[in-house]
């Protein structure tokens, strides 16, 4: 087994690493669903502490949109889905949409 082969080969592979595209999960305001409800979203769905929830859900209310977090696009896919699921369990119009970052 040639040694020298297998190092240049693992090289290779490791410089043929592709970045995986990340997504944003961003909430949308909208004039009917209560802050505290857009709290415990931010805190049960994408796990921030209270203190960055109430800051997230401030941007959202002031900025019309707030940026959640950054995930794969499975896991944006999916936390997008909890919260129209959510939302939609507790009558709410709360929007979730992905951007590529």
């Amino acid at each position: 087994m040639d040694i020298k082969h297998d190092a240049d080969t693992q090289t290779e592979q490791q410089d043929e690493t592709v970045e995986v595209k990340r997504y944003k999960v961003v909430l949308l305001n909208d004039d009917f669903t209560s802050m505290d409800f857009v709290v415990e979203i931010l805190m049960d769905i994408f796990g921030h502490s209270v203190d960055n929830a109430i800051n997230i859900m401030l941007q959202v209310h002031r900025n019309g949109r707030g940026v959640c977090g950054v995930y794969t696009y499975e896991v944006a896919e999916t936390k997008v889905h909890q919260v129209i699921t959510r939302a939609r369990e507790h009558e709410y119009p709360l929007r979730a949409i992905m951007e590529e970052e």
